[in-house]
């Protein structure tokens, strides 16, 4: 499947008070793709996806979701939506709270049944479907949340925070489900603090930082210029030295970091002639590796003031007269 399953631009929202928060986000998700959004507490992350889903109107959007405007009623059936903080009646059963909504969704009733029993073995609850929910713990309530939001069959899943309190076997389930879903054809769209959980599972992603899409592409298009190779020895003494007798090899400078010499190269066959030099003198090589930043390198960066070094306010982006002259919403 080609397209975009979601194509939004000059999204914003402004709050009584005048609270920023969001100013003008552009974003563009592929079908078929697995898509993280990641930022800061405030950056307004929870907020995009509420206008998405109607929950909040916004100040302006204008775009699409599944090749239709942003807010039809209609194309909402064709979404499945886990919220953030969402809050299931304690007194319903597993299951009941799964047939709700599905029939909240206008799943038919017979399907409702066949999808009840499947999505809860698909979560791991099928145990747990005649257990009250207030029996609950944290982790359990977020996988019946995911698969009350697979109840209506949905082209594009939105899970805002589904990892929250769930621990790290149930972190790799909801991965292994987010790819099933990828395999069948569905779109994902991921918003979560854990990146390194993103990392894991996204093929792209979106940084927003304080109402802004700072940063969105591949992991690979996020760090391009910025991968090279490392190369650890046992004995940090002679690294200085090699690291200058290898130097004139490379259009930018080889620098050492303890006991690493580190290549501004992606190309192997530009480290052989240093590891070369390093045996002709006699050092051992611990470990030759092409490294790249992580997701949070990149998110520290995105919310990092390239001028002063200081890491952005969390928040919203500014308010009221602050926030003129200060794109960013620093004081």
């Amino acid at each position: 499947m080609t397209g975009l399953a979601i194509d939004i631009t000059g999204a914003a929202k402004t709050y009584r008070g005048k609270v920023r928060a969001l100013r003008g986000v552009d974003m563009r998700v592929h079908r078929g793709e697995v898509f993280g959004l990641l930022g800061p507490n405030g950056a307004g992350k929870s907020t995009l996806v509420k206008i998405l889903m109607t929950v909040i109107r916004p100040t302006k959007c204008r775009g699409t979701m599944l090749g239709r405007p942003v807010g039809e009623k209609k194309t909402l059936a064709r979404v499945g939506y886990l919220p953030e903080h969402h809050r299931f009646p304690g007194y319903l059963k597993g299951w009941q709270v799964l047939d709700f909504y599905g029939a909240m969704a206008g799943v038919p009733r017979r399907e409702r049944k066949k999808r009840t029993g499947e999505l809860l073995e698909l979560v791991g609850m099928g145990e747990w479907r005649n257990k009250r929910i207030k029996q609950y713990s944290k982790g359990m309530r977020q996988r019946v949340g995911l698969a009350q939001a697979l109840m209506n069959d949905p082209e594009l899943v939105l899970l805002d925070e589904p990892t929250d309190g769930v621990d790290p076997v149930g972190r790799r389930d909801i991965r292994g489900i987010c790819q099933r879903l990828k395999d069948e054809g569905r779109t994902v769209f991921i918003n979560s603090h854990l990146l390194s959980e993103l990392e894991m599972v996204c093929d792209r992603v979106a940084i927003l930082v304080q109402g802004e899409v700072a940063r969105q592409g591949t992991i690979d298009e996020l760090t391009a210029g910025q991968r090279y190779y490392a190369v650890d020895l046992a004995d940090a003494a002679s690294a200085g030295e090699i690291a200058g007798a290898v130097g004139g090899r490379f259009d930018r400078g080889v620098r050492v970091e303890g006991a690493t010499i580190v290549l501004p190269t992606t190309e192997p066959a530009r480290v052989q002639p240093v590891i070369d030099e390093i045996r002709k003198r006699g050092e051992t090589i611990v470990s030759v590796r092409l490294r790249k930043p992580s997701l949070e390198d990149l998110f520290m960066q995105a919310v990092t003031d390239p001028t002063t070094g200081d890491v952005l306010t969390p928040g919203a982006a500014g308010a009221g007269k602050a926030d003129k002259g200060n794109k960013r919403g620093r004081p």
